[in-house]
């Protein structure tokens, strides 16, 4: 062995020890910023569900129930649509600029377009900000699960992946809970005042992943990114990742979207408001405990049994919230928080799954595009949920459709091998 490769390796070890120095101190930075930006973006997410036939009612006044149902179903339909896009494009910003700054940017992002949904005085202009609030939490969803599984220790992934995934369903009890406790939907959307100032702290604190410096100096010049992307080694991952991911999207962002609105549709009660926070707490509270203990799961039996399990139960638990239930009971919800709880667990496993399909230097923009194409369907689709709402005889037969997503989420999953989380 020559001095020249000697000097080399030494290099080497020495950058490799720096870098494990530098995610050592900056681990808990990391954890802290990846898990604030990842809870309000849920609280941002839900927010406009908690608060629909309140801020929708305030924007148009009085007109016909078809014209609300429109007007809502837009809504929600433009926020998905942002997402989706806001995934893919931050994807390939995040593969470009590093994941610190992208994980920053994407947060300043959606806090802004928050702030500015309190202050729009049309129901256009709503949606508009909500499609840019979209746009940044997609980001937000794909940098943070990013940067997590590039800077930690391979047998702590799961477990920590899930642990930043769980702040999403708790983002999501946060907007029941403010929705309970604040009657003014404007007000309540000045939340997105923090994490404008996360954003501007991470700015100073967030380290850089040495994973992405390295594979960034080694990527070819001759090869952009669509092309490494869109390789032919790449393509049946991008397919199973897309409809694994997409499948139990889809599914997720049905129940979560209008689940407090079917509540409210057979409810005796006339404290409407309350109902629909608690069942958004309700929902948020199962997805917690099953993020919580995804990774311990993961570890235990594998991700492709965790994800066929997820599916198949997710299926029949729809079916029995959304078939059986004709009045709300304390079983309702019970029902529900079991159904969220195996929604809770798939957010977790995902986070590692499908990062794990790719290489370091398309390892985002490939993760954004699995996250997130399953959202053109979704968005398009709930689109239209107004009128299938009427055309199928009510929220619950109309939410239930779209739970046959996760019969193909487990057929796919069923056919692919299985990864270690540790790949």
């Amino acid at each position: 062995m020559n001095a020249e490769t000697i000097g080399t390796i030494d290099n080497a070890m020495q950058k490799n020890i720096l870098s494990t120095k530098v995610s050592g101190n900056k681990l808990a930075i990391v954890f802290l910023v990846c898990f604030f930006s990842t809870f309000f973006s849920g609280i941002v997410s839900m927010l406009m569900s908690v608060y629909l036939p309140v801020a929708v009612k305030d924007l148009l006044g009085n007109v016909s129930e078809e014209k609300m149902n429109d007007v809502s179903a837009w809504i929600n339909c433009v926020f998905i649509f942002g997402w989706m896009f806001g995934g893919i494009a931050w994807g390939v910003i995040c593969d470009r600029i590093g994941r610190s700054k992208s994980v920053m940017l994407s947060t300043l992002f959606y806090g802004v377009f928050t702030v500015l949904t309190a202050i729009a005085p049309t129901w256009f202009l709503v949606s508009a900000c909500r499609f840019l609030s979209g746009f940044g939490i997609g980001g937000v969803l794909v940098t943070t699960t990013v940067i997590v599984t590039e800077l930690w220790p391979e047998k702590r992934k799961a477990i920590v992946l899930g642990m930043v995934s769980l702040a999403m369903p708790v983002g999501f009890f946060a907007a029941g809970a403010i929705s309970s406790l604040m009657a003014d939907w404007r007000g309540a959307f000045w939340v997105g005042i923090v994490p404008v100032v996360l954003a501007l702290i991470s700015f100073f604190t967030l380290p850089e992943s040495e994973k992405w410096k390295d594979g960034r100096q080694n990527q070819s010049k001759k090869e952009n990114l669509n092309e490494q992307l869109f390789a032919h080694a790449n393509r049946k991952n991008l397919l199973v990742g897309s409809i694994v991911f997409g499948a139990m999207l889809i599914g997720l962002w049905a129940i979560f979207s209008w689940a407090p609105t079917w509540v409210q549709s057979i409810a005796a009660s006339e404290n409407t408001q309350q109902l629909r926070g608690s069942t958004m707490m309700i929902l948020a509270g199962g997805g917690i405990l099953g993020s919580f203990f995804s990774g311990w799961i993961v570890n235990a039996i594998g991700l492709r049994k965790t994800m066929m399990m997820c599916f198949a139960v997710c299926f029949i638990m729809s079916f029995v919230v959304f078939k059986l239930n004709h009045t709300v009971t304390i079983a309702t919800f019970v029902e529900m928080a079991a159904l969220v709880f195996f929604f809770g667990i798939s957010q977790g496993a995902l986070g590692v799954y499908v990062p794990a399909l790719f290489p370091t230097a398309i390892c985002a923009s490939a993760t954004g595009f699995c996250f997130n194409v399953g959202r053109l369907f979704t968005g398009t689709v709930v689109f239209f949920i107004g009128a299938l709402v009427t055309i199928l005889g009510g929220y619950g037969n109309a939410v239930f459709i779209f739970s046959f997503i996760f019969i193909i989420g487990l057929i796919a999953t069923w056919m692919t091998k299985e990864i270690s989380p540790a790949k």
